[in-house]
């Protein structure tokens, strides 16, 4: 079975969806022929395997914003065969290059979030190429269920949703000496405990609201990430008189991140809009047996994050609640021990890359089990 994602970048490029995918295919690539058709950030096209995975980045003319504008791309999906395509969404110049090509054959769409723009611009530009290729699609991938019932571009397409929950590579975050040495230099950087963030800086991730609900929380943050906010925020933190209390460290390798995970005494997500989809980097706080702090915003962040059983989780944007939740984790350490417990069992029991794997190649084998019984069978002779 040969399988073809579209996606939006694909790693080395950093992001939530990019890593989604990498661990899909790297799953999935045991049981089908999976390959991988991006936008790249080059101007010419590069074909290479990455992990056993066959990757094409087509030639980008432009980025503007977080978007590559690839006109290689649709003659590179037209000349691609596939028995089943997978369109990663939010992803514009997939939606366009589906509708250039007027690609057939089975399709499956994995929402990750919705598009927060503004509703003009969106019902004008977007809304239709999305539409388009909803309505022809065999199956809607969605990572948990408040995004299935809550998302407004899924409301004609409900009965095509499909629970399919991320996953990671839980091996990565296992235990071994070198990890273990790297965390407790991490921990004796300071007397106070660490809090985490990592992430992009941009307005929904409400870095800002975290700042401030530092400034009565006894232990260190350090943010992990960069974006168009970091200055701001540093600026903020000094205004803040944070001082030593607050480090950006820009972005690190997978190793140096492991560690930081491994070494916080507690992971926060402030996101404050429904952008924040998820939040792939709870699960992996989660697997290094860190509690999670995050905000009920309407969509998956708080179905990922139990209340009281992987972390606690607080009014978006409210500075008061987001504080006591981290004082609480950081000075109680009953409360740390059983939500660290737990959260670590969470994700081994629904948050891995195997079962994330396995149970979106069996919606392939549905949908082409489904195309298959639609063809006329030929009369025997």
């Amino acid at each position: 079975m040969r399988v073809l994602h579209v996606g939006k970048y694909y790693p080395p490029v950093p992001g939530g969806m990019e890593r989604v995918l990498q661990l899909l295919c790297e799953g999935e690539r045991r049981q089908v022929d999976s390959s991988v058709l991006v936008a790249g950030t080059e101007g010419v096209t590069r074909r290479e395997v990455c992990n056993g995975v066959p990757v094409t980045r087509a030639a980008t003319i432009v980025t503007l914003g977080s978007v590559a504008l690839s006109v290689a791309l649709p003659w590179e999906l037209r000349r691609m065969p596939a028995d089943v395509t997978v369109v990663h969404e939010p992803n514009p110049v997939a939606l366009v290059a589906d509708f250039v090509t007027r690609r057939r054959g089975p399709l499956l769409v994995y929402f990750h979030s919705e598009v927060v723009r503004s509703k003009w611009k969106y019902n004008l530009f977007y809304r239709p190429f999305l539409d388009r290729v909803l309505r022809r699609a065999d199956r809607i991938l969605v990572a948990s269920p408040p995004m299935a019932e809550s998302a407004p571009q899924l409301a004609a397409y409900r009965d095509k949703c499909v629970v399919v929950p991320y996953g990671i590579d839980l091996s990565r975050f296992d235990t071994t000496p070198t990890l273990e040495a790297r965390a407790a230099a991490i921990r004796e950087d300071s007397a106070l405990p660490l809090a985490l963030f990592v992430g992009r800086l941009v307005s929904y991730k409400g870095v800002d609201v975290l700042l401030r609900a530092m400034v009565s929380v006894p232990a260190r943050l350090t943010i992990v990430g960069d974006g168009p906010l970091r200055g701001s925020l540093q600026q903020l933190a000094a205004d803040l008189g944070l001082g030593d209390r607050v480090r950006f460290s820009g972005v690190l390798t997978d190793d140096e991140l492991i560690a930081h995970y491994r070494a916080a005494r507690v992971f926060v997500l402030p996101s404050v809009t429904q952008a924040e989809a998820f939040g792939m980097v709870q699960i992996e706080a989660m697997a290094s047996g860190t509690p999670v702090v995050s905000t009920n915003v309407p969509s998956g962040v708080p179905w990922v994050n139990r209340h009281g059983e992987s972390g606690l989780v607080v009014p978006p944007g409210e500075v008061g609640p987001l504080s006591a939740a981290l004082t609480a984790i950081v000075t109680d350490d009953a409360l740390h021990r059983r939500l660290a417990t737990a959260a670590r069992a969470r994700v081994e029991r629904d948050f891995t890359a195997q079962r994330m794997a396995s149970r979106t190649v069996a919606l392939y084998r549905e949908v082409l089990g489904e195309v298959a019984d639609d063809v006329p069978k030929t009369a025997s002779a």
